[in-house]
């Protein structure tokens, strides 16, 4: 491999020089025409520096360089927001049952003065200053803010029905200024306003705030919102100045946004992943991307160092829709006693699976994807699944997939603890397709 290189003035001739000879830095005003894949050129005031892989070759001209240098305000990059809404179970239920937003509150399942067996599902800010988080054993929240006349915790099971209508009425605020549009949960959503703002951040910046006073003038909730060039940066924008904050990254900030930021702070990196890079010595974002990709790959493995780099480098997806974030719809339902009556559980499996067809149907996606979960006394947990040919949205086909999986599959001498039934290998067709005949196994 050889890498031609000529003064800008095309005084000296053109002479050819093996990679391995070239020095690693290079005066920022000359020509470089570089004909390796492998290599990627990022220029600063001072030099030109080889560093990171790339997958494409390229002529650098002075007015390339100029154009790197020249902040990227308005070079056709998209601009994502992530709207998050603050604390949005906890905040509901806040507002419908008009309680004291200073005090715990811890939404989830019947603590039984701290013998309960479920878990919580969300709390407040209030709460979480007691160590409290979802996820959590109830009884592991009960011990760490007692609810009354014990201690300051309020505790509620939560009403489906009002974070269902709440949601929606945020959304349909969110859907107008968007030109692509993806709730990626009840709490959140993405929108592509690229167009909407003629690419301008400052007007970005100003959209984000009016949706925010809204949506507290019409819903009564406060959100956060991140904006920037990619889905990444935007989701953790939206996390810097929570709660009813907005923060901004521009194309030219991404570098400095990760200067001295925890790995773990990267939507994607978990605690094993982080432990792992710690054990390298990496705790920041910064500190693995100044590796380059060749050596944070040898430690990490290539496929995370080539992502990571990218979302540095803000080159990862832009991409907004339906389906982007949405893998599956699903739904379960744990018992409050391990069940033995499995026509009864039948029975629950056969609402849930219905309930998660008219989801899709809200959602103009089909499936492809039956599948039943089922979880015994002990919490062992199993999954089965049967796919049919074409993507479909009908009832009566998941209906009886669903039962026909329970059927052949649940240990009959065993208790039940939990059912559920998910829809997968999603598809947004442009037609309906029509009832597929299924034969019977």
């Amino acid at each position: 491999m050889h890498l031609q290189s000529s003064t800008l003035n095309g005084r000296i001739p053109s002479r050819l020089f093996a990679l391995e000879e070239l020095p690693m830095e290079f005066p920022a005003a000359e020509r470089l025409v570089y004909l390796t894949p492998s290599v990627e050129v990022s220029v600063s005031e001072e030099y030109i520096n080889f560093k990171h892989l790339r997958h494409y070759s390229h002529t650098m001209t002075d007015e390339s360089v100029d154009a790197i240098r020249t902040p990227p305000h308005s070079t056709g990059e998209r601009i994502i927001i992530h709207c998050d809404l603050d604390a949005f179970f906890a905040a509901v239920e806040v507002l419908h049952h008009d309680l004291d937003p200073e005090k715990p509150l811890i939404i989830g399942s019947d603590p039984q003065a701290g013998r309960g067996r479920g878990i919580v599902s969300t709390c407040n800010y209030a709460a979480r200053k007691f160590g409290i988080h979802s996820a959590m054993p109830i009884s592991e929240a009960w011990r760490r803010c007692p609810g009354h006349p014990f201690g300051p915790g309020h505790y509620i099971r939560g009403s489906r029905g009002l974070y269902s209508r709440a949601s929606r009425k945020v959304m349909e605020i969110l859907l107008e200024p968007a030109e692509f549009f993806e709730k990626a949960s009840i709490d959140e959503a993405y929108l592509d306003v690229t167009d909407h703002v003629a690419g301008d951040w400052d007007a970005a910046y100003a959209l984000c705030r009016s949706l925010q006073t809204t949506i507290e003038e019409e819903v009564g909730l406060t959100a956060s919102f991140g904006i920037a060039p990619t889905r990444i940066l935007a989701k953790m924008s939206s996390e810097v100045n929570k709660p009813k904050g907005i923060f901004r990254i521009l194309p030219d900030e991404i570098v400095d946004f990760f200067h001295h930021r925890s790995l773990r702070d990267v939507p994607g990196i978990g605690p094993k992943r982080a432990t792992q890079l710690a054990e390298w010595g990496l705790t920041t974002v910064d500190e693995a991307y100044e590796l380059g990709e060749l050596a944070l790959g040898r430690m990490a493995g290539e496929r995370f160092a080539s992502w990571l780099i990218r979302v540095v480098d803000g080159a990862t997806s832009t991409e907004v829709s339906p389906l982007r974030s949405r893998k599956s719809i699903g739904k379960e339902r744990t018992f409050s006693q391990d069940q033995t009556d499995h026509e009864a559980v039948l029975d629950v499996l056969r609402s849930l699976t219905q309930r998660v067809l008219k989801r899709s149907k809200d959602m103009g996606v089909s499936g492809r994807l039956a599948e039943v979960k089922i979880r015994y006394t002990g919490f062992e947990t199993h999954t089965h699944g049967r796919s049919i040919p074409v993507a479909m949205d009908e009832p009566d086909v998941f209906l009886r997939l669903a039962e026909h999986l329970f059927a052949t599959n649940v240990q009959h001498n065993r208790s039940l603890r939990l059912i559920g039934f998910r829809l997968g290998q999603l598809d947004m067709p442009p037609t309906r397709q029509a009832v597929l005949l299924l034969e019977e196994e």
